[in-house]
């Protein structure tokens, strides 16, 4: 397309290949800090990461239905590219190596990136449908603070509620007693249920981002700056009250987290759309193909943990142990080359692909 912004297929692609380097360490146990979540409150760069590629997904709906009628073609195609993505995701979360190669159904996690990129797709796409940025706005103000009254001042279980990993933290709570054992951890759950309504706001916040750059207005990249460092303060301020939190999708940590997305994207656009200056192919490449191509690589990434190459030692393990770990460097140096490894080799996979012309829509 001759109007396609170069900046956010960069940054598609770019929160792609971000997102395979943090998911494929050559052991979790020796990571370099920045490549690991917070361990609860507050975030690291990796935390970044899944809130961009949500934010890129509403910047991206703009782009899509911009000259799209609200019906029913529309709508069936939101919902099927919906279905699919959550398809996807639970077939990620109960295939297992062993005939007849799904778990057992108490062992299979319903929640996952997947899932909420296909949820969080459906809700952005029907409320751009339908809604002005007025009316939008409305939307992600009472979500974001609908949110913080739920999780402060709703009681649970008799006990006043809490932001810590806890039993009468509501979040917890009600993932636990709908999801029951189809959880990530047995307390919590980072793509939850009722976390899932902030993460909507992300890509409602990404919305606003493509109406600006599809927009008639001069110096985009200054407006987009601008409106990260409003979006950022405002999280950090929130912060005091209702801490940033990935775990929980906290209110504050939507716009501390689409503050980021707007500067970093503001910066991308300012450097290849407004100074014309050529970079970042490699993720243009891997944007192309970004859902499939993060598929793969986490499929891929199970598949070597689930194959043993004797009773003790996984594929992944064997091959990390064989190849990445020397005297000469550290296990953090060696865990970061694997993860490098992969992550070049899906990049190389990408670039193929484009050549080729192979564009899979999922």
């Amino acid at each position: 397309m001759k109007d396609r912004i170069v900046a956010v297929d960069i940054f598609r692609g770019m929160t792609i290949v971000l997102m395979i380097l943090v998911n494929t360490p050559g052991t979790w146990s020796d990571v370099y800090p920045p490549l690991l979540h917070a361990e609860w409150h507050g975030y690291t760069p990796t935390d970044l990461v899944f809130p961009f590629f949500l934010f890129i997904v509403g910047t991206s709906v703009v782009f899509a239905y911009r000259n799209k009628k609200a019906n029913k073609a529309a709508y069936k195609k939101i919902t099927i590219r919906s279905l699919k993505l959550i398809g996807l995701g639970l077939f990620l979360g109960a295939f297992t190596i062993t005939f007849p190669f799904i778990k057992e159904f108490e062992s299979i996690r319903f929640p996952g990136v997947l899932q909420r990129i296909g949820v969080v797709f459906f809700c952005a796409a029907v409320l751009f449908l339908n809604l002005n940025w007025k009316k939008l706005l409305g939307v992600a103000i009472v979500l974001l603070l609908g949110y913080w009254l739920l999780m402060a001042f709703v009681p649970v279980a008799g006990e006043a509620s809490t932001f810590e990993r806890a039993p009468n933290n509501l979040a917890n709570y009600v993932d636990l007693h709908i999801l029951g054992t189809h959880m990530w951890k047995p307390d919590y759950d980072p793509e939850g249920i009722l976390s899932t309504l902030p993460a909507v706001v992300s890509s409602i916040l990404g919305i606003f981002t493509g109406l600006i750059l599809v927009s008639k207005q001069e110096k985009k990249a200054t407006i987009l700056f601008g409106l990260g460092g409003c979006f950022l303060l405002l999280g950090h301020l929130w912060d005091f009250v209702f801490p940033i939190n990935k775990a929980l999708w906290t209110s504050s940590f939507v716009l501390v987290t689409a503050g980021w997305g707007n500067v970093f994207l503001a910066l991308i656009y300012y450097l290849t759309d407004v100074r014309k200056i050529q970079f970042g192919s490699i993720f243009r490449y891997a944007g192309a193909n970004a859902i499939i191509v993060y598929f793969l690589s986490s499929f891929i990434t199970k598949l070597f943990y689930l194959i043993r190459v004797d009773a003790d030692t996984s594929l992944h393990n064997w091959l990390f142990q064989t190849i990445y770990v020397h005297d000469f460097w550290s296990m953090q140096m060696s865990s970061l080359l694997y993860a490098l490894t992969v992550t070049g080799f899906y990049c190389l996979l990408a670039y193929i692909l484009y050549q080729r012309k192979i564009f899979i829509k999922v």
